[in-house]
């Protein structure tokens, strides 16, 4: 017999945004929520967890702050309640680093009991009005079915690599592998190609940068034009909001996928800092050094990577502005080529509950539901051809996990800035009225 209660909600995946619907969650009685990981333990991107790395959002974009300010696990508390919180002061900074940000989570979650690891869901099954998740336990392989009134899905992305790379070569890495395969990168890597415009390729291209020995080369090539920074202006920021949300989502289909194209830049960029870190210490090693083993080629399209030889990868380039087709040799090629959501297995037999669209995506609603019923499966992090490329930005994690407690509750637990940015995204108000012939 399942001793197992019935749940309101149940997370599936644990990572920064369902743990704060977790966290959000806690507080209110009448919510009976479990969340479940496969992994043993919350540990955010490890092998992307160099030295100094900051996020790219203030630290208000912890669990709660941003929902309620008052909530005992948010970051201000944790840094109290760690004895850093006149270090943090001292320090006057924003953002900060993500080895913190991973540990402060990792508090969060020793708070919550509801929080569960070591949990694999194999299969999920909908009769008698409920969702029955069947799970094994990683490591005893134990069975256990819970059963929920409702699905919260944030089992996150998945590194990216493109379909004309070879995927069996143990040479060929992504970013997100990092740190796992840096001591062998740096003793044996005597050629090292970085591909990719964004925050992840310039972050390691920068530590190969500062730790390779003066004989390895090191490439970095970029497909946009230059190496371009994130865009940090004020007004821009206001992108991250709920008035923008509304717009976007209320934007046909094909004004969206143009919309996105566009702002490619905003999120998919380099920290500026950072930008200038990387061209302050290369000029630095350029003093006594006129060639340092460097190449950093933009505009720089990979087409084919030849891995047919034993010691050297061949990589095919074409210069997009020249249209010259060019080559290079890599002992080691790393892809610092993104992440996208990958659709879970264990959905496969809710499928007649879930919403599509013309595309086969999930068709979300506004309240960040994807069943027909409107209320009894929710996304997070698989919504941006929805919501825009907010939906991946930790500083309006608390607003949608608001959105959805209060969607879940059927009242405003969480109160919602209607109004927040000064920008006018929808000027339907400003249209002139039809006259209507009589």
């Amino acid at each position: 017999m399942n001793n197992e209660p019935i749940y309101n909600v149940i997370g599936i995946g644990i990572g920064p945004f369902n743990l704060g619907l977790a966290a959000l969650s806690n507080p209110i009685p009448e919510l009976k929520t479990l969340f479940l990981d496969q992994k043993d333990g919350f540990d955010w991107h490890p092998g992307l967890m160099i030295d100094h790395v900051t996020l790219q959002t203030p630290f208000l974009c912890d669990c709660v702050s941003m929902a309620d300010p008052t909530n005992p696990l948010s970051l201000l508390n944790y840094l109290k309640v760690t004895g850093r919180l006149y270090k943090f002061f001292i320090r006057e900074n924003f953002f900060i680093p993500r080895k913190e940000y991973n540990r402060y989570c990792q508090w969060v979650i020793e708070q919550l009991p509801q929080c569960r690891f070591s949990t694999q869901v194999s299969e999920i099954h909908f009769k008698d009005g409920l969702y029955h998740v069947t799970t094994l336990h990683t490591k005893t392989r134990a069975k256990t079915v819970f059963r929920t009134e409702r699905l919260v899905l944030g089992t996150g992305t998945q590194p990216h690599i493109p379909s004309f790379i070879p995927k069996d070569d143990q040479r060929i890495l992504h970013t997100g592998s990092y740190l796992y395969r840096k001591e062998e990168l740096l003793s044996k890597g005597r050629k090292i190609a970085v591909i990719g415009s964004g925050q992840s390729a310039a972050e390691v291209f920068y530590d190969l940068l500062q730790h390779r020995s003066m004989h390895t080369e090191l490439g970095w090539y970029s497909r946009p034009d230059r190496f371009f920074p994130m865009e940090y202006s004020k007004l821009t920021l206001e992108l991250t909001s709920p008035d923008y949300v509304e717009y976007f989502y209320n934007r046909n289909t094909e004004a969206k996928k143009a919309i996105l194209r566009k702002q490619q830049s905003q999120f998919k960029g380099i920290n500026y800092d950072l930008i200038n870190d990387i061209y302050d210490f290369i000029y630095d090693l350029n003093i006594d050094n006129a060639d340092p083993n460097l190449k950093i080629i933009p505009n720089s399209q990979l087409n084919r990577v030849d891995n047919s030889s034993e010691h050297l990868i061949n990589l095919e380039l074409t210069q997009l502005e020249q249209e010259i087709p060019y080559e290079q040799q890599a002992d080691y090629l790393i892809l610092g080529t993104g992440y996208r959501y990958q659709e879970p297995a264990f959905l496969e037999n809710i499928q007649s509950r879930i919403k599509r669209d013309a595309d086969g995506l999930f068709d979300v609603n506004r309240n960040y539901s994807i069943d027909h019923n409107g209320g009894e499966i929710y996304v997070l992090h698989a919504e941006v051809h929805t919501h825009s490329y907010i939906s991946t930005d930790l500083g309006m994690a608390a607003y949608r996990n608001s959105s959805i407690i209060n969607d879940i509750l059927g009242r405003e637990h969480y109160p919602i800035e209607k109004k927040i940015a000064f920008q006018d995204f929808d000027v339907e108000k400003y249209a002139p009225i039809p006259t209507i012939q009589i």
